[in-house]
């Protein structure tokens, strides 16, 4: 091969090599429509018993939480899965997961490299940021055993929620 075209295969190559990383975690990001959230999540329920059921706020259709138990077809790795949706969009997606000691270090392998490294934030916490959107692991147990949680979560979106906070009943005036 000449030189030439060896430079040439090496330009064509360095852009994919240095390509973003999505800023998701198993098809699920911070910010995502109800739609594309309900569709993913339905996706992966582990079975035709296992359905996506969501409840709306009193006062407003438009903040609802929904969540279903679902496998991973990837790693078969089950988990509950739930999202806070406001204004058709995911303010925080969840995943809860339980098991051995090993679990934590399975997945805390798997968000490095999806997601690169981590900061620490507090014990037992390790977060990535980008912008106004964060997806957090923490991670509790005792002897032998596990609980993780993985949350995916947009501020902007979060901070809609204070349109449907229900308005303070007037204070009596006094006589």
């Amino acid at each position: 091969m000449t030189p030439a075209f060896l430079l040439l295969l090496l330009i064509q190559a360095a852009p994919a090599a240095s390509a973003p990383r999505p800023f998701a975690y198993r098809g699920f990001s911070p910010g995502m429509s109800y739609r594309d959230f309900a569709t993913q999540a339905r996706a992966l329920a582990q079975s035709r018993d296992d359905i996506l059921a969501c409840q709306t706020m009193r006062q407003t259709a438009q903040v609802m939480d929904c969540g279903v138990r679902v496998r991973d077809p990837v790693d078969s790795a089950r988990f509950y899965l739930s999202a806070n949706v406001i204004d058709g969009l995911a303010s925080v997606i969840s995943f809860f997961d339980s098991g051995k000691v090993a679990l934590v270090g399975r997945t805390q392998d798997d968000l490095r490299r999806h997601l690169g490294v981590p900061q620490r934030r507090e014990r037992s916490m390790w977060e990535w940021t980008k912008g106004r959107r964060f997806i957090r692991l923490n991670w509790r147990g005792g002897r032998g055993w596990r609980v993780i949680s993985i949350t995916l979560n947009d501020r902007d979106v979060l901070a809609r929620i204070a349109r449907y906070r229900p308005r303070p009943s007037p204070k009596p005036k006094p006589k």
